[in-house]
């Protein structure tokens, strides 16, 4: 048996599991399996690990961050970001830190955005999945700022948004907010100022039309959930958990 999951405080949204168990059966491999780790509490990952058969590990929220002290070292991208969304179990044990995210993100706007875009970005949000996201958009050269509930640094508040709101064309949830089975709440954003030059994504998936995209469609705007961040990610983490 060759085990992988996901780990996180509530699993019951995720569409990983049902992913990589039709991977693995298109595959033909019978000894592989994918199971959910709900931890009340980080330090339960401790336990996960005792398992010999662990061969991978996905992050989600709110344990991004959080992990990081239990793994025996991270790679270049994890250590940029300052986020892990995924674990690979070597041989010898140790533990090693990835992030998938920043490729699945960066891969997805790109496909959706139009060419030669010229925009500004909102994150809202400043989780592990924001810190993906911010290098993604460094990379890619687009302006932005990071709205926040509790702002450190450079960082805005939600209160703030609409008398800046108008200079930021593309609009991203990273927050978990609208996420099933909360799937009626939404980001804090002026949503009477949105119109067909807005963008809007969110990195939640399901339901496949949050609240906060409903929103912004009502009000003519460009829209495009998660779910293709997902499988590019999840494409990522294979690669990642299959390498040298």
């Amino acid at each position: 048996m060759k085990k992988f999951g996901l780990i996180g405080k509530k699993l019951s949204h995720s569409f990983s599991q049902a992913y990589f168990s039709k991977k693995f059966k298109e595959l033909n491999l019978t000894e592989y399996y994918y199971d959910l780790y709900e931890l009340p509490s980080i330090s339960l990952i401790e336990e996960v690990f005792e398992d010999e058969s662990l061969i991978g590990l996905n992050v989600t929220v709110p344990y991004k961050q959080e992990v990081i002290p239990y793994l025996d070292n991270l790679d270049q991208s994890a250590q940029r970001i300052g986020a892990v969304n995924v674990i690979k179990v070597n041989e010898d044990g140790s533990k090693k830190g990835y992030n998938s995210d920043y490729y699945g993100f960066k891969q997805s706007l790109t496909n959706w955005l139009p060419e030669n875009y010229k925009i500004k970005a909102l994150i809202l949000g400043s989780g592990g999945a924001s810190k993906a996201v911010k290098v993604a958009l460094e990379d890619l050269d687009i302006e932005h700022k990071i709205v926040s509930r509790s702002p450190q640094g450079n960082e805005i508040t939600y209160s703030e948004l609409n008398q800046a709101f108008s200079q930021y064309q593309l609009v991203i949830n990273t927050s978990p907010l609208g996420m099933s089975p909360d799937i009626h709440s939404s980001p804090d954003i002026p949503y009477e100022l949105l119109n067909s030059n807005y963008y809007l994504y969110d990195l939640v998936y399901n339901p496949e039309t949050t609240e906060f995209l409903k929103k912004g469609l009502d009000r003519g705007a460009h829209i495009k959930n998660g779910l293709e961040m997902l499988h590019l990610q999840a494409e990522e983490s294979w690669s990642i958990w299959n390498s040298n």
